[in-house]
C-alpha cells in the first residue's frame, strides 16, 4: 500500500493534485475568513507568527497561524509515515539564517513570498506577475551560482531527538494558539491578536490547522517546491515539479470563480502595492536568497518537519528577518486612497538600503561558496 501512494505521489499527476489541492485550499481559506488574494502566504503568516510573539509591535499583523503549523506537522506526519524522518544539519547554519532573514526582508517589500504572488495573480492582481517574473529573475541568477559550483556543504546525520526541534516549536505554537495565554503582570504581553488588519482575518483555527496538515503532508511526498521547479526547468530541461505549480495556479484562479473572489486590477488590490521597481526588487531579492538556500519557504517548512535542521534555521531566519523588517521600518505597505486619488507606496531610505544590501550579501554568499572557482 505504501508503495502504490509513494508511486503515485511521484507520478506527474501526483503533483499536479498537490498544486491542485494547494490551488483550492488557498482561495477556500480566503473564503473562511483568510486576508483577500493571500489564502496563504507562508512569508505573511511567519510574519504574523513574530508579531503574536511579540518580537514586532506592528498591531494589524499579529497572529499565530495554524496553517504554518499544519505545514511542518503534516509534513512530519508524512516523513514518519513513510520512513523519511531523517535528523540531518550541519550545512553552514549560520548562512542559511542571512538567507532566511534577507529571504523575509524581499518578501515583505513585495508583500508576499512565491505562494502568495500565484495566489494574488489568481486573484487578478496584475502585481502578483511582476513578482512572480521577479521571482524568476532571482532564480536565474541563483542558478548562474549553481553552475558554477555554489554548495553551502553536506549535512550530517544527527541524533534523531535534534530532528524534533524544529516539529516541537511548532507544536508548542499550536499549544499557545489554542490556549491564548497572557503573560506579564498586568496581561499586556503576548500572546497578541490584531483588532484590525491582515492578522484579525483568519479562519478558524481547526479549518486552517487541517488545511496546513493536508497541504504539508501532500507536499512532503511531492517535493512540492515554488522555486525548484523554475531551476530544475532551466538547469535540467524537467518539468515535473512546474507541473504542479502550475496546477496551483489554474485551480487557484478557477476556485477564486466560483467562489466569486476573482478581481482583476492593479493599482488597488488587497494588502497590496502597486510600486512596479521595488515589487520587481523584492521578489528578486527573496528568489536569489531562496534559490541559495535550496528551496522557497514552503519546502523550507516541510524539509523541517522531514528533520532537517538547516531549514529550520532558515524558517527562524525568516521569523526574525519579519521582526527586523517591522521593527525597523522596511517592509512594504498597502497603497493608499486620499481624496479619492490613489497614493502608491514608497519606499523609505531604509528600505532601500536593506534590499540593496540584501542582493549584495546573497551575491557574496553565491560568489564565496563555490567548490570550483573561475
Amino acid at each position: 500500500m505504501k508503495d502504490k501512494i509513494t508511486d503515485f505521489f511521484s507520478s506527474r499527476i501526483g503533483i499536479i493534485v498537490t498544486g491542485a489541492v494547494i490551488g483550492i485550499l488557498g482561495p477556500l481559506l480566503q473564503k473562511f475568513g483568510n486576508p483577500k488574494n493571500m489564502g496563504v502566504c507562508v512569508a505573511c503568516f511567519e510574519r504574523d507568527i513574530a508579531g503574536a510573539l511579540g518580537l514586532h509591535r506592528a498591531a494589524p499583523v499579529q497572529y499565530i497561524r495554524p496553517e504554518i503549523i499544519g505545514f511542518v506537522l503534516g509534513s512530519l506526519i508524512a516523513a514518519l509515515l513513510f520512513n523519511e524522518f531523517k535528523a540531518r544539519g550541519g550545512s553552514a547554519p549560520i548562512v542559511r539564517f542571512i538567507l532566511g532573514f534577507f529571504a523575509m526582508v524581499g518578501a515583505l517589500v513585495f508583500l508576499g513570498c512565491p505562494w502568495r504572488a500565484w495566489f494574488r495573480f489568481a486573484g487578478g492582481d496584475l502585481n502578483g506577475l511582476v513578482g512572480l517574473i521577479g521571482l524568476a529573475v532571482g532564480i536565474l541568477i541563483g542558478i548562474y551560482f549553481l553552475k558554477n559550483g555554489y554548495n553551502l556543504g553536506r549535512s550530517h546525520s544527527c541524533k534523531k531527538a535534534a530532528g524534533w526541534a524544529f516539529p516541537g516549536i511548532m507544536i508548542a505554537l499550536l499549544i499557545l494558539a489554542i490556549m491564548q495565554p497572557r503573560f506579564g503582570a498586568d496581561g499586556a504581553g503576548p500572546i497578541f491578536n490584531s483588532e484590525s488588519g491582515p492578522g484579525s482575518m483568519h479562519a478558524p483555527l481547526i479549518i486552517s490547522l487541517c488545511a496546513g496538515l493536508i497541504i504539508g503532508f501532500v507536499a512532503q511526498r511531492t517535493r512540492f517546491c515554488t522555486v525548484g521547479a523554475i531551476r530544475d526547468v532551466v538547469m535540467f530541461k524537467d518539468t515535473h515539479l512546474i507541473s504542479g505549480v502550475l496546477a496551483l495556479g489554474v485551480f487557484a484562479f478557477l476556485t477564486n470563480l466560483v467562489l466569486g473572489q476573482f478581481n482583476p486590477g492593479y493599482s488597488n488590490m488587497p494588502i497590496a502595492h502597486s510600486n512596479l521597481l521595488w515589487n520587481l526588487l523584492g521578489m528578486i531579492l527573496s528568489g536569489l536568497a531562496y534559490t541559495l538556500a535550496g528551496g522557497c519557504a514552503g519546502r523550507q517548512l516541510f524539509l523541517g518537519g522531514e528533520g532537517d535542521m538547516d531549514a529550520g534555521i532558515f524558517v527562524l531566519g525568516m521569523i526574525t528577518g519579519a521582526a527586523f523588517s517591522h521593527n525597523f521600518g522596511l517592509a512594504g505597505a498597502a497603497n493608499s486612497v486620499v481624496d479619492g486619488v490613489t497614493k502608491v507606496w514608497q519606499p523609505n531610505t531604509q528600505t532601500m538600503i536593506a534590499v540593496c544590501l540584501g542582493l549584495i550579501v546573497c551575491i557574496v554568499i553565491g560568489l564565496t561558496n563555490r567548490d570550483k572557482i573561475d
